[in-house]
């Protein structure tokens, strides 16, 4: 298992693109692995044969440990032929069967399963690769096991509830609200917790611990922004063959802010505190999986549209599952668009080390006063989570008002190029 990352310590085999018996050239991927930060193909070192796959598919392994076995072609030449009897063919394959040590290895996939269902692998006739026991033999033998050993019933005394309560239908039918109480538990989902959400949840812990949270939320008038976008966005679409959203603007916004406030732009350390001269905006990306956080490098060396050009690049990569390690590193404020989902107030967690991060909420109608006169006005809250360490009260309310002023000065005048 490679480094995929300085702060990367294991990877799950989420695809096998290889199988036993393959020959491969140097370079070529031979797994697809997914970290806490990215998925990625892992290329083969060498060009040679696919040996043993060791690693299955959904195990978590550590950097440093063994997926498979290659054999490389400056190897196999000074190798003896293996005998007929340690090669096995299938009418259905013509794959290598590589025969086990007689030392039977176990990966750390079958081992937990084992002890979980207290199941002892010595009793069990592996059907992989070799003899070799996998997560299937191991379902197997427990489902072998429960339907040989009598469910126990608990006793009245250990169920969750002093006294059954029986209605007359359900009464008819024999069933109770315990014995559906108790089908619902044996229902109950048991979901993995994946690589990706182990980081997630590391993170947020990390940064909540660590950084003193203190948030600032003010409201915007986007009226204009809103006119001129919808003034332009039909002949931007097929200018460019992409929508025209509101984030980009919302996003240079922020770079300008930052330039006049560059503290926002920093990081914690218990020596000092580190300035960032480049500006790299990571933008919150959601899928059905979990939350990604691309990072639009150089964000105030670009204008409007590039920074939609790169919104729209990074989605489109999150979406597709194609995101590297360098899309994800190198952020140094977080820009969230929390209005995507109808949400109009939050308060995020900052993305640890960063100093900052903005939420951008819903633009909705609200009845405005102005000039002691009620006004229909598109609004929208802005929401600022800062690490107070570094930032006090007084500059966070500057550039937020900052921010304000800029978003609410968008119209017919703007240069999206």
């Amino acid at each position: 298992m490679p480094q995929l990352g300085e702060s990367v310590t294991e990877g799950t085999v989420s695809k096998w693109l290889v199988s036993i018996g393959d020959t491969i050239k140097k370079y070529e991927p031979v797994c697809e692995v997914t970290t806490d930060k990215v998925t990625a193909e892992v290329p083969s070192s060498f060009n040679g044969t696919i040996l043993e796959i060791v690693a299955e598919e959904g195990e978590t392994i550590p950097v440093g440990g063994l997926i498979c076995y290659i054999l490389s072609e400056d190897a196999g030449s000074t190798l003896k032929a293996p005998a007929p009897d340690s090669v096995q063919q299938t009418e259905h394959s013509s794959h290598l069967a590589i025969p086990m040590d007689d030392k039977q290895r176990y990966s750390p996939a079958v081992l937990r399963l084992a002890q979980e269902h207290n199941v002892d692998l010595s009793t069990i006739n592996g059907t992989g690769n070799g003899g070799r026991i996998t997560r299937k033999d191991i379902l197997h033998a427990v489902t072998i096991k429960q339907q040989t050993v009598a469910p126990a019933v608990p006793e009245p005394s250990n169920i969750p509830f002093s006294k059954p309560i029986v209605n007359e239908k359900k009464k008819r039918t024999g069933e109770t609200h315990i014995e559906k109480e108790l089908q619902q538990y044996k229902e109950d989902q048991r979901v993995p917790i994946t690589a990706i959400r182990k980081a997630i949840a590391r993170r947020m812990v990390t940064s909540k611990h660590e950084a003193p949270h203190a948030w600032f939320t003010i409201e915007c008038d986007v009226t204009n922004l809103v006119r001129y976008r919808n003034q332009v966005k039909d002949e931007f679409k097929q200018k460019e063959n992409m929508n025209l959203t509101y984030l980009p603007f919302f996003i240079k916004s922020v770079v300008e802010s930052l330039k006049e406030f560059p503290i926002l732009n920093s990081q914690w350390t218990d020596e000092e505190i580190i300035i960032k001269k480049a500006i790299n905006i990571s933008i919150a990306v959601a899928t059905d999986r979990a939350l990604f956080v691309p990072v639009i490098k150089d964000a105030d060396h670009k204008s409007i549209f590039g920074l939609g050009k790169e919104v729209d690049k990074m989605a489109k990569k999150t979406r597709d599952g194609k995101l590297t390690v360098e899309d994800m590193s190198g952020g140094t404020f977080t820009v969230n668009n929390t209005g995507s989902f109808g949400s109009v107030l939050s308060n995020p967690i900052i993305n640890h080390p960063q100093a900052a991060i903005l939420s951008i909420e819903a633009i909705v109608k609200r009845p405005v006063v102005i000039n002691d006169m009620i006004a229909i006005r598109d609004m929208m809250n802005i929401c600022l989570s800062f690490d107070h360490r570094i930032i006090d009260g007084l500059v966070s309310g500057r550039f937020l008002r900052a921010v304000k002023n800029k978003i609410e000065a968008y119209g017919s005048e703007t240069t999206i190029y």
